[in-house]
This record gives C-alpha cells, structure tokens and sequence, in this order.
C-alpha cells in the first residue's frame, strides 16, 4: 500500500499506522489574540449550542478573530453601562465618601445587572 494518494476529489491522503487512509487537511493559518473571560463564554456557547457556526468559524480561520471582537465589545458594553446605572441609581462619589459599605454593595448590584445584560445582549445569542 502506498503511504501518500491523491484521492479523485483532489485531496490529499496519508496511509495511518491502522492501515486507514487520512485526508491531509489543515485549518488556514488564522489571527492569534488572546481572549478574555466574555470571548471564552462565547466560544463555549458556540461549540455546545451553535454548532454550525463554531465549525464554519473555524474552517475559515477566523474563530479568534470572532472571539477577541466579541470579548472586546463586551467590555465596552459593560463599562457604558455600569456608568449610565451609576447615573440612574444615584451612585456617586460623595456616597462613596460618606457611606462606603451602601456605596458598595449599589456599586456591586450595578455591575451584576450589566453583566446579565452583556450576556444575554452579546453572548448568549
């Protein structure tokens, strides 16, 4: 048997230690970025409940190109709107002078919210 063939679709194929024949297949080279916490979320999301996407993604070379916009764009959106829910609930910094454990505990409520909103905006679509 021959180690290498050339398939009549074209493609490559390499004789395995089974006595298989593998396609030669490789993914194009794409961008390295490094992801962040909102990237991987969206990532996961991708490879257990949107299959098809994650895969075509992937093919392409652009997955981490995806992620990293993704993880960036989730970041923005989360520090505009921790500042617009600041303005609404009236969180300043002169609450924080005077009553740092109230300032604190709206601060964390805030930024509860808007990630809830982030991930289901961004992530969880």
């Amino acid at each position: 048997m021959e180690k290498h063939i050339i398939g009549e679709n074209g493609i490559g194929y390499t004789l395995g230690a089974d006595g298989l024949y593998y396609p030669d297949l490789e993914l194009p080279e794409g961008t390295h970025y490094e992801i962040g916490r909102y990237g991987r979320m969206r990532w996961e999301y991708l490879k257990n409940h949107r299959r098809g996407e994650y895969i075509r993604l992937l093919m392409n070379g652009k997955l981490n190109e995806y992620l990293h916009e993704v993880d960036e764009e989730c970041y923005e959106r989360m520090e505009l709107l921790v500042e617009q829910m600041k303005v609404g609930a009236g969180i300043t910094e002169e609450l924080k002078a005077s009553d740092q454990m109230k300032w604190g505990g709206l601060i964390n409520n805030v930024r509860s919210s808007a990630e809830e909103i982030v991930m289901r905006e961004l992530i969880y679509v």
